[in-house]
């Protein structure tokens, strides 16, 4: 898989929805916000979905195990922490559930998989998408997140993935024979 269809899985779905919708910008926030809010919210879930999809077009059942693993564990441990932790979200509102930002967890959990699972040929743009994910939820409109939460997000998305994740190796076990008149070969190659 390249880096082009990585771009197509993410952004088709994200194009899709910003078409959509409607912006209004009465209340002194900028079209601008709205689509960095919108964008977080969607990309917060197409990268581990697109994580999910590259591990099942490389065949890779046991790296979609992984993904599950991790994944799991970061939305587990970011909602215990948000309920344990009760912190009041910078906006104002009388929600105590702002540390850490479960959409910043989730996207990083997603970006730190490809990273992870494939090396820095999907790590880096996933990263960068998942790095937008955590700005537009502290320069959205209603800037639902502090530094420290989307921090606290990203550090539980990648250390999540980082404990289950280990790189992929197409062929770990290769066999080989060779033979002539007078020898007959065989070959074990594994590869660490």
């Amino acid at each position: 898989m390249d880096f082009k269809k990585l771009i197509l899985i993410v952004f088709f779905p994200v194009g899709c929805f910003l078409n959509a919708q409607t912006i209004d910008t009465e209340g002194g926030h900028e079209k601008w916000e709205y689509v960095l809010e919108d964008t977080g919210d969607i990309l917060q879930i197409a990268l581990p979905v697109s994580a999910g999809f590259i591990t099942l077009l490389e065949k890779d059942y046991e790296g979609t195990k992984q993904l599950a693993l991790s994944y799991g564990s970061t939305l587990a441990l970011t909602y215990a922490l948000k309920y344990a932790i009760r912190k009041q979200r910078p906006e104002g509102r009388l929600h105590y559930d702002s540390f850490p930002s479960g959409h910043t967890s989730s996207a990083f959990s997603g970006a730190s998989f490809l990273q992870q699972r494939y090396g820095w040929k999907y790590g880096l743009p996933a990263y960068f998408l998942a790095s937008i994910t955590a700005i537009s939820r502290m320069e959205g409109p209603d800037g639902y997140h502090d530094l420290w939460d989307v921090l606290g997000g990203a550090f539980i998305g990648i250390g999540s993935t980082y404990i289950f994740t280990k790189p992929y190796q197409k062929e770990q076990f290769q066999i080989g024979f060779a033979a002539n008149k007078d020898v007959k070969m065989v070959t074990f190659l594994y590869k660490f």
